[in-house]
């Protein structure tokens, strides 16, 4: 049997999620002083009605080909969420790689993010680099000027992870980064052998210690909508509804939108308004 093309994704993922899962929490009578943390192989075979052996094979990244059933049987035995679920299949049976084209925004999409002001709205790519954004989405994240990108590429979490000063102004930044690190490897996912998240990847390992201690948990949350809250020393405390959408035609895109509260529209708004006549 050959190793898998994914970099043994499958098998650090099983082992992670097996790792903290507790033979308490497992239902399992434990006796004495255990060497490793977590279920033992053989342990989670059991649970999930399969060889000890066929289970190893899957965390050393052997081809064994496991059938839906069987991944479900393994998700339950491991406790795994919906998303982790998701994210076991996809790492059983990756999608096949397809470069894509160059990314063109139809006029449609960009008059509508535009018109979404006060709202902050931001489109990203497939490996997350920013492809659109509006002036609400500039104050608020801090981006470049919104009509005169810079010429290289911007990407959502290393400008957040690594370019951004927003950092210095949150108190509770490194649990929404988690966040966004947990829902960008449920997005890698996707695209295991995708050369631009590869590089990315070890981009980030290189340069922001956040992301390299967290990387190696294998957490995973598929992007929903949600709440949030932001906070810039000019702007305030703001609060918005955030919602993601995907345009049917461009399938591997994220079209983020962050409604304002009125509170927070209005002042977003007379920003807005005080640049463009002051």
């Amino acid at each position: 049997m050959q190793k898998m093309s994914s970099d043994m994704s499958l098998g650090e993922f099983l082992r992670s999620r097996r790792e903290r899962l507790t033979p308490e929490e497992a239902g399992i009578v434990s006796y004495g002083r255990r060497r490793t943390p977590g279920l033992r192989r053989e342990e989670v075979a059991q649970i999930a009605h399969i060889g000890v052996s066929w289970y190893s094979s899957l965390e050393q990244g052997r081809d064994v080909q496991p059938s839906e059933d069987v991944l479900n049987h393994i998700a339950r035995a491991l406790q795994l969420t919906e998303s982790e679920c998701r994210h076991l299949h996809l790492l059983a049976k990756p999608i096949p790689f397809e470069k894509t084209e160059e990314e063109q925004i139809e006029i449609g999409l960009v008059r509508m993010i535009q018109s979404l002001e006060p709202n902050p709205a931001v489109i990203l790519g497939r490996s997350w680099d920013i492809l659109l954004w509006n002036k609400a989405a500039e104050l608020v994240f801090e981006l470049p000027s919104y009509t005169n990108p810079r010429n290289e590429k911007i990407n959502w979490i290393k400008h957040l992870l690594i370019d951004s000063k927003l950092k210095l102004n949150t108190t509770d930044w490194d649990e929404k980064m988690q966040v966004l690190i947990a829902r960008f490897r449920a997005d890698y996912g996707y695209f295991p052998n995708d050369y631009k998240f590869k590089e990315l990847i070890e981009e980030l390992m290189r340069k922001n210690l956040l992301f390299r201690e967290t990387w190696p948990k294998h957490d995973v949350e598929v992007m929903t909508n949600c709440h949030k809250e932001w906070y810039t020393p000019v702007i305030g405390h703001m609060d918005f509804e955030h919602v993601t959408l995907q345009p049917p035609n461009h399938p591997d895109w994220k079209i983020m939108i962050y409604t304002a509260s009125a509170d927070t529209a209005i002042r977003l708004q007379q920003m807005m308004s005080a640049q463009q006549y002051g």
